[in-house]
């Protein structure tokens, strides 16, 4: 008797099983003819003949016999009775086993087994129905004879494992059989039918989620064709989605734009959320998202540039070309925050201009005089009413570009008050190692500002927060001398004043005289803001003369000025014509330029009282305070006339308030002029503060002050040794014209004047 292992098969008696001869043979059967007994046994896993032992078998097998074998190589097996193997030894050739047959219970009659088995054949019959397949599978299904052939056929298709198949086999009544089979076949026919259930409704959703992807597309290509045709009826939602395409945002932006269109659409035009959301797509795709390349920078043509349209400012020009040759070669779009400080009018946001001009890049200008909380800067959440972009954003989305040329303008000028402190936002935007993940409150989403070239601008430091002023480059704008408003006045002011009034070259002819006259006579500041008013002022009046008919060509000479100009000439302080003791020239810095001031000192019988008018400050008060001290302890044969006289400080003009330190050896030397009743020379004039121990220290304003002594007919200044560097800023034609005598001790003053 030949021995076939089998796995994964169920074997029954009672069954005719086909197999091909090459399968028989591999499984051990080479010489298997008609006739001959075989031995079915089933092993507990798959192995190869020469690694199997008893042990992988299970106990109990099925007899069967070789009935035929046709032309083919086709075989059938029936099987016959189920045996116990009791002794099996396997070896490379064959597998021998002693066999005893193991009987089966017949506990079940006959018609109520073939009862169920039609019931079952009916349900397998009723299932393959609903399938492709079930015409063909019908004939097969009505061949079956028995339950034994049901679950034999279908055993590589039943989710049973190794010992459930063989507890078929093992069962040793027929009603257990049966249950076990009919329990298989039913759970089989279950799973595949909810399976099928399963697979029919995904394949419905599938295809639902298909057909709509396909509506909407065919929808989208519908739209399209109707955008093109009437653009001036696209629809919002349409417009801000290929905005949306196009803007080139960040993850984070797209993510947050995205949830807003979302928003949009379920809205409706009828919402009174949809204005406010449409803002808000508005503003970020107006921005420009995408990181410009970095342009080569030609310092040639930004020179000529800035010295076409900038006249003077020699030193701020020659570092402006400095940050732009380091951009050059770093291939940044930005640098230092430079901030430009200077009086009004020296061109501090103008040149801003002309450096975007010289870099080819947009330029805007963000003013920020009085923003005084941090919404200004920042902007606001959009949870508020009216909520609002800050003016940073608000500049970007102006330019269109990701890397404009910024300006600051008046960030001196920041207030604060219980919203917050805008200075402190600022430090964000102009700290280059934050501000390429700028948040704007209104947008919540991330900007890129780190290729943007900012540039600010102040009158003056003192109110510019420690940490703010830390992150900028400080460039002093000094006032424009006479020579140089005269030159701006000729090759810039007059020209672009007639052009704005529609007067022609030989319509209007001013004088070299008449513009050196209003600059001295009619302005009083460093820049040359009030110089541009005077000459469209004076522009306006004659463009009456000329439309009146008149005169068809007007000269503007010294003596008509009144007449044009409408105002009396401006008085400015002058030299003294003649000296006399306890007076003597100071110079002082304004907001609009230098001027002379002149000290007076006077002596009242009294009882040493000290009293100080003209409107001076503390630090001048504690000036005067020092030079009466400095005075008595140089002039101890004076300290008599300090007790029996009463000491009067004044500084016209008395309406004007004044303070600073650098009035300390005017008043020192005034009163030594005093007390020794020798009058200083007016062609002398001084700056600088003084200690206690009669040290000139250094000033401010040194170039201003300069100006303004050369203006008045000073012809010889005093300054702080320490000052000597700051002459580098001086215009060569004031250093000309006046005698600069650096000194170090207030003795070197008094031993050459008195």
């Amino acid at each position: 008797m030949i021995t076939i292992p089998i796995y994964d098969m169920i074997i029954l008696p009672d069954v005719t099983y086909y197999f091909k001869k090459d399968v028989l043979k591999d499984l051990g059967a080479q010489g298997a003819e008609k006739g001959d007994q075989l031995l079915f046994l089933m092993l507990k896993e798959d192995k190869s003949r020469k690694d199997m032992t008893m042990s992988d078998f299970y106990p109990i097998g099925v007899i069967g016999e070789l009935e035929t074998i046709d032309g083919d190589g086709n075989v059938s097996v029936k099987t016959g009775e189920r045996v116990e193997v009791s002794d099996l030894q396997v070896t490379e050739e064959a597998i021998e086993a002693s066999v005893s047959v193991r009987k089966v219970e017949e506990d079940i009659e006959s018609e109520e087994i073939q009862e169920r088995f039609e019931k079952m054949r009916s349900t397998l019959l009723h299932f393959i129905q609903g399938f492709q397949w079930g015409i063909w599978a019908r004939s097969y299904v009505l061949h079956w004879k028995s339950m034994n052939e049901v679950v034999s056929a279908l055993s590589g298709y039943l989710t049973l494992s190794d010992d459930e198949k063989y507890a078929i086999l093992a069962s040793d009544t027929v009603s257990e059989r049966m249950e076990r089979i009919e329990k298989a076949i039913y759970e089989f026919i279950e799973m595949a039918r909810v399976s099928e259930e399963a697979e029919t409704a995904q394949q419905e959703k599938h295809e639902k989620v298909y057909r709509e992807e396909a509506i909407k597309k065919q929808i989208d290509f519908l739209q399209r064709q109707l955008d093109e045709m009437h653009p001036e009826n696209v629809s919002d939602i349409r417009k801000f989605e290929q905005k949306l395409q196009d803007s080139g945002m960040n993850q984070d932006a797209r993510k947050e734009a995205d949830k807003v269109l979302n928003r949009m659409k379920q809205e409706g035009k009828d919402s009174h959320e949809y204005g406010l959301l449409y803002d808000y797509l508005d503003f970020v795709t107006s921005l420009s998202w995408k990181k410009m390349d970095a342009e080569d920078v030609d310092l040639k043509e930004s020179e000529e540039i800035l010295d076409r349209e900038h006249y003077g400012l020699k030193k701020v020009k020659q570092r402006i070309v400095q940050q732009m040759a380091v951009m050059a070669l770093k291939q940044s779009q930005s640098g230092s925050i430079l901030l430009f400080v200077g009086a009004p009018g020296t061109g501090k946001t103008s040149i801003g201009q002309s450096i975007a001009e010289a870099l080819h890049r947009k330029y805007v200008r963000v003013s920020l005089g009085g923003v005084r909380d941090e919404a200004g800067i920042r902007g606001h959440r959009r949870t508020y009413v009216g909520a609002m972009p800050g003016r940073i954003m608000e500049g970007m989305k102006r330019c269109g570009t990701s890397n404009p040329v910024m300006v600051l303008d008046e960030v001196d000028k920041l207030s604060r008050d219980y919203s917050g402190d805008p200075a402190s936002a600022l430090l964000e935007v102009l700290d280059p190692e934050q501000n390429n993940n700028f948040t704007d409150h209104y947008m919540n989403v991330p900007y890129d500002l780190s290729d943007v070239l900012f540039v600010c601008t102040a009158n003056t430091t003192d109110t510019i927060p420690e940490p703010l002023l830390n992150r900028m480059e400080v460039i002093q704008f000094p006032g424009y001398t006479a020579v140089e408003k005269f030159q701006i006045a000729r090759k810039h002011l007059l020209p672009k004043a007639m052009k704005g009034m529609g007067i022609k070259a030989q319509n209007l002819k001013v004088t070299d005289q008449a513009v050196q006259a209003i600059i001295s006579d009619y302005t009083r500041e460093s820049g040359v803001r009030g110089l541009k008013k005077r000459l469209d002022g004076l522009c306006r009046y004659a463009a009456v003369k000329l439309v009146k008919g008149e005169q068809k060509s007007i000269t503007v000479s010294p003596k008509r000025l009144p007449e044009f100009l409408d105002r009396k000439p401006i008085r400015h302080e002058e030299a003294l014509e003649e000296k006399k003791q306890g007076i003597v020239t100071g110079l002082a810095w304004t907001a609009a330029g230098g001027e002379i001031l002149f000290v007076e000192t006077l002596f009242t019988k009294g009882e040493g009282k000290v009293k100080v008018t003209g409107q001076l400050g503390d630090v001048m008060k504690e000036s005067a305070q020092i030079a009466v001290s400095l005075v008595k302890s140089r002039y101890p044969e004076a300290a008599e006339a300090f007790k029996t006289n009463d000491l009067h400080i004044h500084v016209p003009s008395g309406a004007v308030p004044k303070d600073g330190p650098s009035a300390g050896i005017t008043l020192t030397t005034a009163l030594a002029s005093l007390v020794t009743k020798k009058p200083v020379s007016p062609e002398y004039a001084m700056t600088g503060e003084v200690s206690l121990r009669g040290t000139v220290m250094p000033i401010g304003g040194l170039p201003e002050k300069l100006m303004a002594a050369q203006r008045a007919g000073i012809s010889k200044v005093f300054i702080p040794e320490d000052n000597v560097d700051d002459l580098d800023d001086v215009a060569e034609e004031v250093k000309e014209k006046l005698e600069i005598i650096p000194v170090k001790k207030v003795e070197e003053v008094l031993e050459r004047v008195l």
